[in-house]
């Protein structure tokens, strides 16, 4: 059946159904009375041959097809609405566009609420769709034809343009009555004896690179797929954790964690944009750009005398990531 011969409305209709798996709040979502999106959904039923939305005690669940159908009509209305709002120029002001951006939850938890705020007083109808990493998304090409941005630490290699934006340092967080915590630091020796909290992401972070580098493999007694959690599992246990320093202050208020440096120089981490090179000269893309651009630019300002200095890393952009930094005197 050709495209002429679909109600094209009928995808929004859709993607509201079995977003919402409920055809009352699919209404208001979209301003349509119940009966309007009771008819859309049976219309949507007959075309597809399958129930999509059937009822489960007193919730409605998406058929084996609709779970299908869910993310490819995501996909579809994300190009169709990129495609009507392309121009030769861009105004954020009177933008609508819909953007995608992979970044890991530490970057979500220190960058995201700077950046809503930045594209909110600038432009206000621009959405932002936010995506985890996944296993295996930072080998391939794939992913980054898939999503406007990709905000990881340099080092990954992705194919594409690629531009610092971030830059932090690891610190080490342990339980405060950890006996091993002296004047508030851990020696070198601790690392190596200590069992550890990791995230681990299908790669080697920084830090991981330097003790690898000190002759040092760190027990991993327990491995999460994100930053966020681990100060809650070293709170009342012997583990240790290292972790991006802005990450680290965040927590430290309400999680039962101390904020140790480490027993070796510095570990810079750097946290570089990276995106397709067919979306480079896009003029709503290039808006993108400057915004992330700016924000990592603002929380990158040096800290006031009173709080805690972050080491200021290298942001000509070169490809080493990870330095190979020298062992402790």
């Amino acid at each position: 059946m050709g495209l002429g011969a679909i109600d094209l409305n009928l995808l929004v209709a859709l993607e509201a159904l079995l977003e919402e798996k409920n055809v009352t709040h699919a209404g208001v979502r979209l301003s349509t009375s119940q009966s309007a999106m009771s008819g859309s959904l049976a219309r949507l039923r007959r075309h597809f041959n399958d129930e999509l939305l059937v009822r489960v005690g007193r919730e409605y669940e998406l058929t084996p097809l609709a779970e299908r159908l869910l993310p490819v009509v995501q996909a579809s209305l994300y190009k169709a609405e990129e495609a009507m709002s392309l121009t030769r120029h861009f105004e954020p002001s009177r933008s609508r566009q819909r953007f995608s951006v992979v970044m890991s939850d530490y970057v979500m938890t220190v960058f995201v609420e700077p950046l809503l705020r930045a594209i909110a007083q600038e432009a206000p109808g621009v959405r932002i769709d936010f995506h985890p990493i996944v296993d295996g998304q930072l080998e391939t090409e794939t992913h980054l034809r898939c999503h406007d941005l990709m905000i990881v630490p340099l080092g990954y290699q992705l194919p594409g343009v690629s531009e610092a934006v971030m830059h932090d340092r690891f610190v080490c967080l342990v339980d405060p009555d950890n006996p091993r915590l002296v004047d508030g630091r851990l020696a070198l020796r601790d690392l190596a004896e200590m069992p550890h909290a990791a995230c681990g992401i299908g790669k080697l972070t920084p830090a991981d690179r330097q003790l690898e580098t000190l002759g040092i493999t760190p027990k991993v007694q327990v491995s999460t797929p994100g930053f966020n959690v681990l100060p809650f599992l070293v709170s009342g246990t012997d583990l240790v954790a290292l972790v991006p320093e802005r990450l680290a202050r965040r927590y430290e208020g309400f999680a039962r964690c101390a904020v140790v440096p480490t027993p070796f120089p510095d570990v810079p981490l750097v946290e570089a944009m990276y995106w397709h090179h067919n979306r480079h000269a896009d003029p709503a893309h290039r808006w993108l750009r400057e915004t992330v651009r700016k924000v990592g630019a603002a929380l990158d300002k040096p800290a006031p005398p009173e709080a805690v200095e972050i080491a200021d890393a290298d942001a000509s952009h070169e490809e080493r990531a990870f330095p190979e930094l020298a062992p402790a005197s």
